[in-house]
């Protein structure tokens, strides 16, 4: 019988957004992929690849206690349905209702992806630092159990987790999720003037959007030949997401154009000549990684998961955080350099190829699936 492997995502999109390589990895490797989630329009997308879907009637943003109390009991009965030999959360909700969920399922081990601390890490308010405080408590005793792991993306991540008391030899660093380097290529810029920009990814203020907007202005105060193109949408479940009125309202600043979600992002790169992620912090950043591929070069705050991939002079330029004069200093000088910008590009595609391709991650993601089989139980 072949080892069973049963992800829990809370949206269908996102797994087949960001979880897709690993997941056909896992499959070629042998596994039996079982995919539970919130199901809106990824059905097909999902059964088409021969996992098995397990709809969840749960949202991303609740916190109702009552709610996620009757989403741990839903996951377990599932889980024992399926009775995986490893289930792998993705994400922080996941992560705490997915874990408790297995405590439930005997001989199940438990993969946890942190991607990225959220909200509630990065808040400042008296709120946010209690929430911290008890989600790092239950996280850390969730994370040390005896065949439980964690999966960061950066090493910020790692020593975070570590402070939070979680054993270091359960966390384990794996780059992302993986890049389809073979179907992402590298092309040849697009005319200038102007030089476009590109953010991907959703109109969040911890995205940095709103810095973006601002540096955007002051190119155009400044008179610099910059268009910016925003790929992507709101997120009414995270308490930073845009209003969809100020989104619109951006676009009709002269040089702004809100595109909403692209699905052809190799066609997007291949009209564009920057990429931009002023995020405040990351797990490894999927529109770096894709704009890597197609050689694209990159400006980025030095944040965790950003500074990843936009290492600084080799595939891009790095700046503060929240500093939308800074952001626009450093996208002026990528936009009046045709030559810094094919340096940088070359240098991002090597990147992504050697680190960060989906057969690169895949092999590291099954890996760590084996190790935690009991002995035998990895028949194919």
């Amino acid at each position: 019988m072949r080892p069973r492997l049963a992800y829990i995502v809370t949206e269908d999109w996102y797994f087949l957004s960001h979880r897709l390589p690993m997941a056909r990895a896992a499959r070629d490797a042998g596994f039996d992929v079982h995919v539970l989630a919130r199901v809106k329009d990824g059905r097909e997308a999902i059964e088409a690849e021969r996992f098995t879907l397990h709809p969840l009637d749960w949202s991303r943003g609740s916190l109702s206690p009552l709610g996620n109390a009757a989403a741990v009991t839903d996951i377990a009965r599932r889980l024992r349905s399926i009775a995986p030999d490893i289930v792998h959360n993705i994400a922080m909700k996941p992560a705490l209702l997915g874990s408790l969920a297995a405590m439930r399922v005997p001989g199940a081990a438990v993969v946890t992806s942190i991607t990225g601390v959220g909200s509630a890490f990065l808040s400042p308010s008296l709120a946010g630092r209690i929430a911290k405080g008890a989600l790092g408590h239950t996280l850390a005793m969730l994370l040390n159990r005896r065949r439980a792991r964690a999966v960061v993306q950066n090493p910020d991540d790692r020593s975070m987790l570590a402070k939070l008391g979680v054993r270091p030899d359960h966390i384990v660093l794996v780059p992302g999720s993986g890049v389809e380097t073979e179907q992402l290529l590298p092309v040849a810029e697009p005319p200038v003037p102007p030089v476009r920009v590109a953010f991907v990814g959703r109109m969040l203020e911890d995205k940095g959007v709103r810095a973006l907007i601002e540096a955007h202005r002051i190119l155009r105060r400044d008179e610099v030949a910059v268009e910016l193109l925003l790929a992507g949408e709101p997120d009414p479940e995270n308490p930073t997401s845009i209003p969809r009125a100020e989104l619109e309202a951006w676009a009709r600043e002269p040089g702004v154009t809100w595109a909403g979600h692209v699905a052809n992002i190799a066609e997007l790169w291949a009209r564009s000549h920057i990429a931009v992620l002023p995020s405040r912090r990351e797990g490894l950043p999927k529109s770096l990684l894709e704009a890597a591929a197609c050689g694209r070069p990159m400006v980025a705050t030095d944040a965790p998961g950003c500074r990843e991939v936009a290492i600084p002079d080799r595939t891009g330029l790095l700046v503060p955080v929240d500093d939308a004069r800074a952001l626009a200093a450093a996208l002026s000088r990528l936009a009046g350099d045709a030559d810094l910008r094919a340096r940088f590009g070359a240098e991002a595609r090597r990147l992504a190829v050697e680190r960060f391709s989906a057969a690169a991650i895949g092999a590291q993601t099954v890996a760590l699936y084996r190790s935690l089989l009991p002995a035998g139980r990895d028949q194919r």
